[in-house]
């Protein structure tokens, strides 16, 4: 278990590490709020997406039986073209005021400069140039009374002042088995999972980026083989929603706080899972506002 939980921490660094907290900061800080909420957009949009991603890998739950598992799962999002510009506007009284494609936070990384009047020039920031995002995080899963089963997740750690900062998550969740009281042909399970975390810090010493995310849905899947080595297909169906903030220090030393509001998206999953005894990974794509692949690797009984 202590192997899989470094496993979780060294995913982290290598995933979630895609510029320094400072760094980010740096390059939104000539912005006032409209214009920083479209530059950070896409980073939030793939956070959220992400926490929602890796809950269940399996929709039976057994009626009453102890087992518990820890478990390591890695979500993550590509970027397309859409994410890396957005529609931005000079500030600060720069005449004449312009609106051009400039770069978000996983966009170009070229600055993108406008000429104003009498020999003035704007400078929109560039990006971190990145085509993807993932987060790793991990989480044990018990139960089962009544049919019924728990997930946890919880991590915090501080990834160095090379990297997004501290991390710190907790996450808490229930399902229950339908099929329990049905003759079906498949396994059926439903449920809901709520997370809080912030990644980050800014300047003034704020929370970077902070949220929480709730998500509800339910699963079928269908088993082959016996309890100890298996393969088995599942799917489901969820309402995820998530709320973000940001907080970063501007231009005159101003403290700027963002609400990104709330973001409701439904989803659906397909995928695979594998079991050879105590072992279980599984593999994912949800289809949503924001499409996650999840990989997943479990130990327990």
């Amino acid at each position: 278990m202590k192997a899989m939980l470094r496993v979780a921490g060294f995913l982290i660094l290598a995933f979630a590490s895609v510029a320094s907290a400072g760094d980010i900061e740096d390059q939104v800080s000539p912005y006032g709020s409209a214009n920083a909420i479209g530059y950070l957009n896409p980073l939030i949009q793939a956070i959220g997406a992400d926490l929602n991603g890796g809950l269940y890998s399996s929709a039976r739950i057994p009626m009453v039986s102890f087992y518990a598992s820890l478990e390591v799962e890695v979500i993550g999002v590509t970027f397309g073209s859409d994410d890396r510009t957005f529609k931005a506007t000079t500030e600060g009284g720069f005449t004449p005021q312009q609106t051009v494609d400039a770069p978000t936070v996983v966009g170009p990384g070229t600055a993108v400069v406008v000429e104003g009047d009498g020999g003035t020039a704007y400078v929109f920031p560039g990006g971190f140039n990145l085509n993807s995002f993932a987060l790793a995080v991990p989480q044990v899963r018990f139960g089962s009374v009544l049919g019924t089963e728990a997930l946890v997740r919880y991590f915090a750690v501080d990834v160095g002042d090379n990297e997004l900062g501290d991390f710190r998550l907790f996450g808490f969740g229930l399902r229950h088995s339908i099929s329990q009281y049905l003759e079906l042909p498949v396994d059926v399970a439903g449920g809901f999972f709520w997370q809080s975390f912030r990644l980050g810090q800014s300047t003034s010493g704020d929370d970077l980026i902070s949220g929480s995310t709730f998500t509800v849905g339910i699963q079928a899947s269908r088993r082959f083989g016996s309890w100890l080595v298996y393969v088995e297909p599942y799917g489901g169906l969820s309402i995820d929603r998530f709320s973000m903030e940001a907080s970063y220090v501007g231009e005159e030393d101003l403290n700027i706080s963002l609400d990104f509001g709330t973001t409701t998206t439904a989803k659906v999953t397909l995928g695979l899972t594998g079991r050879l005894g105590p072992l279980r990974g599984h593999i994912d794509y949800s289809i949503a506002k924001q499409n996650t692949i999840a990989i997943g690797l479990g130990l327990g009984m």
